[in-house]
């Protein structure tokens, strides 16, 4: 016997008819969300092969998200009627598994529910992730080679670092470093040695045949000497241009 009064198993039957007309209704008037149509109809082209797929991506865009949308519908219709199924073989608002009756509250915000509270599958949030995230992460994907110790050429990162080093439309407040002292300290990893592996060489030369050590006064170079890391053989800072070799 039903734990619902006739007139809580009337105010069910009521909401989830009025469901299942909305939705029949919704898609009888738009050819389930225009999936009726053809695409080259959809588009007013005449033919799609001659076109780039970028050239209707918007067009790709909505019929994607109306296949969605329309299986989502499709799959609620298929819920209503099973739920009023339910309700002809006179166990609705039992739940399937348990077999203990569903609080009439429960069933007047998902009267379309069939389990319980407690038996409800897969409850918990989902952490599955879209397959192409597999290629985005780590950044840059499987064109950053960072986190690995056997490759160490030119790779996405690297690629991207050179690009961005030439400005974005970002602001400090995106940067890796929150304490950017300029724009040119914003891109990733932009205090990284390139093309040199001690400070000292960007800023130290010589000529063709290793001799006359000459030092370029770079920004590189107050760097170093000022962090005190600077060391004997450098040239003092107070000496004069005149003096560098040419």
């Amino acid at each position: 016997m039903s734990h619902l009064t006739e007139e809580q198993s009337k105010q069910l039957y009521l909401q989830l008819l009025e469901e299942k007309l909305g939705l029949e209704q919704h898609f009888a008037t738009n050819d389930h969300f225009g999936l009726a149509n053809s695409f080259k109809d959809s588009t007013g082209e005449l033919s799609m092969y001659d076109n780039h797929p970028a050239d209707v991506a918007s067009e790709i865009f909505e019929r994607e998200k109306d296949i969605s949308l329309n299986e989502h519908a499709e799959f609620h219709l298929r819920q209503v009627d099973e739920a009023l199924a339910h309700m002809e073989q006179g166990d609705y608002g039992q739940c399937v598994f348990c077999h203990n009756p569903i609080s009439f509250e429960r069933l007047q915000a998902i009267p379309t529910t069939l389990y319980c509270k407690e038996h409800v599958p897969d409850p918990e949030q989902s952490f599955r992730r879209p397959v192409e995230e597999q290629v985005l992460y780590p950044p840059f994907g499987r064109t950053s080679f960072d986190e690995r110790d056997d490759e160490t050429e030119f790779d996405g990162e690297d690629a991207w670092q050179i690009v961005e080093s030439w400005g974005t439309s970002n602001t400090p407040a995106f940067a890796e470093d929150p304490n950017v002292g300029s724009y040119d300290e914003m891109y990733i990893e932009a205090d990284e040695n390139v093309g040199y592996v001690e400070s000292f060489e960007s800023f130290v030369a010589t000529d063709l045949y290793g001799e006359h050590v000459t030092i370029v006064r770079s920004k590189a170079y107050q760097d170093y000497m000022h962090s005190e890391e600077g060391d004997p053989f450098l040239e003092p800072e107070n000496r004069s241009l005149d003096d560098e070799p040419l």
